[in-house]
């Protein structure tokens, strides 16, 4: 596959779900995206079932960068711990703003996003316990609107990892990642 100029950030801390994260950049990875995946705490970053998650820089040194994408795992604790970073939250906004994409999984809708308006006038989902907090939630796996994907949680990483190649790279590419995973 042709390698793509495109960029994506995902954002970890303590408590993110380590099957969407390693999702994530896996799938983006193999559709040739460059992936920076960056702590907000301490590194290595202990995801869900205590496994370890080894970054590949501090969120503060690539804060200032811009990206075609920029991502938030899940994990209750985690996705918490991503909507409490107001300089990540400011980031977001930028991002909504300059209408590149922004994606979210599982808690992170929830605790990230919407408290701060970042889904207002969105259609979304997540998690479905943490339905309540989302304004216009829809009861599928994967939810687009605008620059905006969406997903419910670790079943549903391949697809919401899979979509956003397609947002990024086109059809083409999404095609391509998912049938040399047995996806297609």
């Amino acid at each position: 596959m042709e390698k793509a100029s495109k960029t994506a950030l995902v954002v970890v801390a303590d408590g993110s779900e380590s099957l969407e994260t390693v999702t994530i950049v896996n799938v983006l990875r193999r559709a040739g995206i460059k992936v920076t995946l960056a702590a907000l705490g301490n590194s290595p970053v202990t995801g869900t079932r205590g496994i370890a998650l080894m970054p590949d820089t501090h969120y503060d040194i690539v804060a200032s960068q811009n990206f075609d994408l920029i991502v938030l795992p899940g994990g209750e604790n985690g996705a918490r711990a991503l909507g409490a970073h107001a300089p990540l939250i400011e980031k977001l906004r930028q991002q909504r703003l300059a209408h590149r994409w922004i994606g979210a999984i599982c808690a992170a809708p929830a605790f990230a996003l919407a408290p701060h308006g970042l889904l207002d006038g969105k259609q979304a989902t997540c998690y479905p316990a943490f339905r309540d907090s989302l304004l216009h939630y829809v009861d599928l796996p994967v939810v687009s609107d605008g620059h905006t994907v969406t997903g419910q949680g670790p079943a549903s990483a391949l697809a919401f990892s899979l979509q956003l190649v397609e947002k990024l790279c086109g059809d083409g590419p999404r095609r391509e990642v998912a049938q040399a995973m047995l996806a297609a």
